[in-house]
């Protein structure tokens, strides 16, 4: 990584009670990579993500995005500094369509409902869904709505889209047109933070993996590295299995 990283984490910590649920973690991301996050359940992976998006504020530690320090700020602030993300359960609005959940993004930083459709329609269309812009987002299939909150996040107009698990419940052919669209948006010069769980496709998404287990950062590397690491294995397997 050349030059100051877009996104920096240094030291960062919560806890609840006696819990910790994330216990230090440091990293830096770079403008225009993918990083994926592995770790087993309870590892502090989405929690993690609720610190960076400003959902909850850390005990100790500081993160700084485009140089600026924002460990204080509130979530929209953060999402007008250039924060997209989706969510581990997915956060359409079915009442609404498909067309109206993408303008939600677009009105972070426009004002009036045609400019704000406008550039929702070009995020519907980034993702393969501008043919059912009018359907109500209830019609979708898990896939549809999984790209949708995509669009959503895109119509933000983000430097870094946080995606939480965003493949879970897809068949194959859903999951290789989320990692389709996440490569095309990326060499489009979007940068990616990922959580997910299915290692086969953490191999085929990220160059570079950070394993979290109990909070704390495990490992980080490339993927072949990180997923033969004999730590990674025990913490997913037990060291008996291992």
């Amino acid at each position: 990584m050349s030059g100051e990283p877009l996104l920096d984490v240094t030291g960062v910590s919560k806890r609840f009670g006696g819990l910790k649920a994330v216990d230090g973690v440091s990293l830096k991301v770079g403008a225009g990579e993918i990083v994926s996050i592995i770790g087993p359940n309870g590892a502090g992976k989405t929690t993690f993500f609720n610190l960076l998006t400003g959902q909850l504020r850390p005990t100790e530690g500081q993160i700084r995005f485009k140089g600026q320090d924002i460990t204080r700020l509130r979530p929209h602030h953060r999402a007008r500094l250039g924060f997209g993300r989706t969510f581990q359960i997915s956060q359409t609005m079915t009442s609404l369509s498909v067309l109206e959940n993408a303008m939600i993004g677009g009105f972070l930083k426009l004002r009036g409902n045609h400019a704000a459709a406008v550039r929702a329609m070009a995020a519907l269309d980034s993702v393969g869904l501008e043919a059912k812009a009018d359907r109500k987002s209830s019609e979708l299939t898990l896939g549809e709505r999984r790209r949708l909150e995509v669009a959503r996040a895109i119509a933000m107009e983000p430097d870094i889209i946080l995606l939480d698990e965003v493949m879970a419940g897809l068949n194959e052919t859903e999951i290789t047109e989320i990692l389709d669209l996440v490569h095309r948006l990326n060499e489009a010069g979007k940068t990616f933070l990922v959580i997910e769980h299915n290692l086969k496709v953490v191999r085929a998404f990220s160059r570079r993996v950070v394993v979290l287990d109990r909070g704390a950062m495990l490992a980080e590397g490339n993927a072949e590295e990180v997923l033969s690491n004999r730590a990674v294995i025990e913490a997913y397997l037990g060291a008996s299995t291992a």
